[in-house]
């Protein structure tokens, strides 16, 4: 599977990639929603995982831009404690789930596998 990681920071990035190359996946990296745009369109990854909180445009709105591009695709958010009502926002927008940060890579694992299940 083809996944795209969205984060403005590298380090969470780099993380999620490893995580998702030792389970199989290829992976495409964007430090925020407008550089994911671009490369969505590009790659056309089967799923995404997307921060909540990035400067330029947030998660939130990052998810609401991708479902007007393709009304199928496939967001999983990240987000810290403490972000419940974006969490709920970006779960409106389209959002399929949401990861809580510091994670487990079981966790994280098992959300994209019922991500792709959900939406097959």
């Amino acid at each position: 599977m083809k996944i795209m990681v969205v984060d403005d920071a590298a380090f969470m990035r780099l993380t999620l990639e490893k995580i998702f190359i030792s389970a199989g996946h290829e992976v495409i990296q964007a430090k925020d929603p407008v550089e994911a745009l671009m490369l969505y369109q590009e790659h056309k990854p089967d799923l995404v995982t997307m921060d909540i909180t990035m400067p330029e445009m947030n998660g939130v709105e990052g998810v609401k831009k991708l479902k007007e591009i393709d009304p199928n695709a496939r967001v999983i958010m990240i987000s810290a404690m403490g972000q419940q009502s974006m969490v709920r926002d970006a779960i409106k927008a389209g959002a399929l789930d949401f990861v809580v940060k510091p994670f487990q890579p079981e966790r994280i694992l098992t959300a994209i596998n019922r991500a792709v299940q959900k939406n097959i």
